[in-house]
């Protein structure tokens, strides 16, 4: 079949056949891109503006929104820049202020940057719409079965192949069949993200006007914000265990409710609760050392935040920029350089982020961090900057 810049799919071939086939016999492409997300589109983007003819391969047909804070840093409103796309353009709700609730204690903040709260549903649109612009092939509703790493070889669900000098992989959270994050970087009892959309009342609106909220309790932590429409996205992190032992989401934020008043108020306030959006087993603090040549891993594959940082993507489009910058200088044999170079530059914000989650999730630690925002605000900013991953894109 071929695709929309013109690349051919060759059909899977018997086992036997298929050990003995050169990889030179397959039908390649370079660059390859597994996922059209903040990562894959904005490696894409520049790639095909520098004249090469990359290709996308998205799983979804069409855009949705998946489990994402929305929150959109200083330095992720540079990077999309860079990409030549405005926040401001797309609606992005501006947000200006932190409000930490643990409880019923709040203590609120400026914010060292002006962010603000997007859907991934438009932001993921607007990239794709902008790849294909740019030159770069896009197959949507394209299910990824397993990458052969050794041989640049991925073989798609519906039984046929794509082989390329250079494999950048970039879907997010989902591991793929052959390139497996190592089960121990989950840890004993790792995290889960859930998210719904919230239709709040005018009441919820006004609270939640310019501010994002973290609301903190046992083991895990809540974010909440508005998005460029009106609607309040709600983006959980809560360990498995915990939710194990309420059963379903829904069960887990009603009991969440009921010890933590202001949370419950908030949830109160909306006109109704989109359906629950999960992802389980998330590896924060993960960071991709280098693979085989022509192997780059970007966005959540390369290096994973802790959500409340609320710079994922952020570094999902920084190690797109990274990527592309790389291959053009180097082609396949620059994916070990951009491969250290990624995990070097996001090492100080992953222990931050890692540090601030350890706090957030334990209510012992909400008295010392209350009051750090209270009373040594220029740390507490410095620390929030701490997180954000620097905005160069080269590697």
């Amino acid at each position: 079949m071929a695709s929309q810049a013109g690349y051919c799919r060759s059909e899977l071939l018997s086992g036997a056949d298929r050990a003995h086939l050169p990889v030179s016999a397959v039908r390649r492409t370079s660059p390859l891109i597994l996922g059209g997300g903040p990562a894959g589109c904005a490696a894409a983007t520049l790639l095909a503006r520098a004249g090469a003819k990359p290709l996308v391969l998205e799983r979804t047909r069409a855009p949705q929104d998946i489990v994402c804070g929305g929150f959109l840093s200083a330095d992720t409103v540079g990077l999309l820049e860079h990409v030549g796309l405005s926040a401001s353009a797309l609606g992005a709700h501006p947000i200006t202020r932190l409000r930490v609730i643990a409880g019923e204690r709040v203590q609120e903040m400026a914010l060292p940057f002006m962010a603000f709260g997007l859907s991934r549903r438009t932001l993921d649109a607007a990239l794709l719409a902008q790849a294909g612009d740019a030159g770069a092939g896009i197959e949507r509703g394209v299910t990824l079965k397993m990458l052969d790493r050794t041989q640049r070889r991925v073989h798609l669900n519906d039984g046929s192949t794509l082989s390329g000098d250079t494999i950048m992989l970039g879907t997010g959270k989902h591991d793929l069949r052959g390139a497996l994050r190592p089960p121990d970087a989950r840890g004993s009892d790792p995290a889960v993200g859930l998210r719904a959309r919230l239709a709040p009342s005018t009441h919820l609106s006004y609270i939640l006007n310019n501010v994002i909220e973290l609301h903190v309790f046992p083991r895990g932590y809540a974010g909440l914000l508005l998005l460029e429409d009106g609607a309040a996205n709600l983006c959980l992190s809560v360990s498995r265990s915990h939710l194990a032992a309420a059963r379903s989401p829904a069960a887990l934020v009603a009991a969440l409710a009921r010890t933590n008043p202001l949370l419950g108020d908030r949830l109160a306030q909306a006109h109704a609760t989109g359906p629950w959006a999960s992802i389980a087993n998330i590896p924060y603090g993960w960071r991709a050392e280098p693979d085989r040549p022509g192997i780059f891993r970007l966005g959540d594959q390369g290096a994973v935040i802790a959500s409340l940082a609320g710079d994922g993507i952020g570094i999902a489009l920084a190690s797109g920029c990274m990527a592309a910058s790389a291959w053009q200088r180097g082609g396949a044999e620059a994916s070990a350089r951009f491969q250290s170079s990624l995990s070097a530059r996001t090492r100080l914000p992953l222990q931050v982020a890692g540090g601030l989650k350890w706090l957030a999730e334990r209510p012992y630690a909400h008295g010392p961090l209350l009051g750090l925002m209270a009373h040594m605000p220029a740390l507490a900013r410095l620390a929030i900057t701490a997180t954000r991953v620097v905005t160069n894109p080269r590697p």
